[in-house]
């Protein structure tokens, strides 16, 4: 018997250990199998799925196909029809190269394969179940390649498991799409699930594809980039400053037309932006480096997303500098025609030229760092939120029969002398952030923000469909475009958002009609509010163990609740810390961020006895 303990792994194990790089939720066999239809050089790709992609992926594209003795090697490990040698590595212009995706997709689902060259009289079809070979027989079929993936993951249970919900996963997948149809914008794409039509784009200019993706909206927000350079030339779309959001979202980089992520060129856009956006605000963009690929490393991971260039340096200096420049343009020059493809065409750089920073002019008057400017216009604000500030708190009860829920004795016992004591609160604001308080003699510390967030919270948490939160018609209903993964969420989230107040309808692809807002929410921006509340949504969604209606209420807390820098009136800090002590946790957030501190009388005695 044979005293060895190393020993060489079966293929069909190896192949499963591979695909876990490879494919980690049904989006990556999308990814996959999108970029082997575009290296195909399909002009027509459709793409079907059922749950999320975990019951059938099916990619249909009219490329080139391939003869029989192709259509049986790719399935296996390493077989390539872009390398031949280690320096091929460094030449790459298309999508796959390493001859791993299909061999990992086959060992962790059911895969048909059907496919036919133009000039063969039958096509080839393939089963593969497992990564176990049943059979290759011909067929009828067009010219081109169709890919079926059925049940993934049905071998590997413990990896299905770590799937999250179906909404989820379609996220995952649209974003896969967008990443290869924004660059590609020569190829029809079509996409359905569960019988749906979700996204249908047809071929057209960058902006057309970007204006099919985003919402024909976008286009008034966003100014064009062109810069050539020896070493790397750059186009795209960045938004204008006044057009920045909250989340980070639609923010796209691509080197040689594919989806890359560098953190280095991320810190390149906010650089360019520094002092033209305010704090926690995000540019959105669309932007192609093109490169001599020997200067490009993208062999760097699995998924090929992350990328490493030869001088960074120079590419950084060359983004900070466009983008100023485009951003100084658009300020400065006149009207911008997006129409075109392009509309601002920048001289080509000498490649001796020193490179550096333009300086980026811009109206002073609506610069909201401008000192004077905040001044006068907080002083507005201050007035308009004196008369008003009376509907913050409109639909909110005092609810002293709630119980704080705690496990700490004392803790609970501090909480009801809070209570006893909050009619006599001496308060002040500070840095228009915290309200200062004291209470036993001791330093109490409240966040704004997070104070009322917790109010709203559980006022909307406590709604049911018997009780639902009364909706305030408006005089003219508002049409919201939405991307495809937030009008498919919104859709979704329909039953919930209505009892929470909000009333509207579909209207179209991607669109929706406002008719009505929660009664209780006055003066926000409809359009921007319902976004953002989505993407909160999505965040929230990585604990996949909040419940809907629970995650949904987090998101309208987080996106309606008071900001920092609002100036409150005596009255609202009394409201704030009357309804805040009120509630079943006044300590958290829901989140479970601190709401407020206390600084100890006799720590404050100590120090001053140094």
């Amino acid at each position: 018997m044979s005293n060895n303990t190393i020993t060489l792994l079966p293929d069909h194990v190896a192949n499963q250990i591979a695909a876990g790089e490879v494919v980690q939720r049904p989006a990556s066999v999308v990814k996959e199998l999108l970029e082997n239809a575009i290296d195909a050089g399909a002009t027509q790709i459709k793409l079907i799925i059922k749950d999320a992609g975990k019951s059938l992926i099916q990619v249909i594209d009219n490329g080139k196909g391939m003869n029989p003795f192709d259509a049986r090697m790719c399935f296996e490990r390493h077989a390539t029809s872009k390398i031949n040698t280690a320096d091929d590595l460094f030449a790459l212009t298309t999508k796959g190269f390493r001859g791993e995706a299909l061999a990992s997709i086959a060992a962790i689902a059911q895969v048909e394969l059907k496919t036919k060259k133009n000039d063969d009289l039958v096509g080839q079809h393939i089963e593969i179940d497992g990564g176990k070979f049943i059979a290759q027989t011909e067929c009828q079929c067009a010219t081109g390649t169709t890919f079926i993936v059925k049940n993934l993951f049905f071998n590997v249970p413990a990896r299905r498991n770590f799937l999250k919900n179906d909404q989820v996963e379609q996220k995952h997948i649209i974003d896969e799409i967008e990443r290869v149809a924004i660059p590609h914008t020569d190829i029809h794409f079509i996409f359905q699930s569960n019988g749906n039509e979700i996204l249908n784009l047809p071929p057209g200019n960058l902006m057309q594809r970007i204006k099919s993706l985003i919402g024909s909206y976008i286009q008034k927000e966003l100014v064009p980039i062109s810069e050539d350079t020896n070493f790397v030339k750059i186009r795209g779309y960045v938004s204008l400053p006044e057009n920045a959001i909250k989340t980070r979202k639609e923010q796209y980089f691509f080197v040689n037309n594919r989806f890359v992520k560098n953190p280095f060129l991320n810190h390149a856009i906010y650089e360019a932006y520094k002092e033209l956006i305010t704090y926690q605000s995000h540019p959105r963009y669309f932007l192609f480096l093109e490169m001599d690929p020997k200067n490009i490393d993208i062999n760097i991971h699995p998924t090929k997303t992350e990328v490493k260039f030869t001088d960074d340096k120079a590419v950084y200096m060359l983004l900070v500098s466009s983008i100023k420049r485009a951003l100084g343009k658009a300020n400065v020059g006149p009207s911008l025609d997006f129409d075109s493809e392009m509309s601002i065409t920048l001289d080509a750089q000498s490649e001796n030229r020193i490179i550096t920073q333009p300086k980026v002019s811009y109206n002073q008057n609506y610069n909201p760092f401008n000192s004077n400017t905040s001044v006068s216009q907080d002083n507005t604000l201050q007035k308009a939120n004196k008369q008003h500030w009376e509907t913050m708190f409109e639909g909110f009860k005092n609810t002293q029969e709630n119980t704080i829920t705690t496990t700490d004795t004392s803790q609970q016992n501090a909480l009801e002398e809070l209570k006893s004591e909050a009619v006599n609160f001496i308060f002040f604001q500070l840095n228009q952030k915290y309200i200062v308080t004291t209470y036993n003699k001791n330093v109490l510390i409240v966040d704004q923000q997070r104070a009322h967030e917790r109010i709203v919270y559980e006022h909307y948490l406590k709604t049911k469909k018997e009780t639902k939160i009364a909706s305030q018609q408006l005089l003219f209903p508002e049409q919201i475009e939405l991307s495809a993964n937030d009008f498919t969420l919104m859709k979704d989230l329909t039953d919930e958002f209505k009892i929470l107040g909000f009333d509207f309808e579909i209207f179209g692809k991607n669109s929706i009609v406002v008719n009505g807002t929660p009664s209780d929410l006055k003066d926000f921006k409809i359009a921007e509010t319902i976004e953002s509340i989505l993407e909160t949504f999505k965040l929230n969604t990585i604990d996949t163990k909040i419940e809907k209606h629970d995650n949904l209420c987090r998101a309208i807390a987080y996106n309606t609740c008071i900001k920092y820098g609002k100036h409150l009136e005596n009255e609202e800090m009394r409201l704030i810390l009357e309804h805040l002590i009120n509630c079943e946790d006044p300590l958290h957030t829901a989140s479970g961020k601190s709401i407020m501190m206390e600084v100890d009388h006799l720590d404050i005695e100590k120090f001053f006895k140094k």
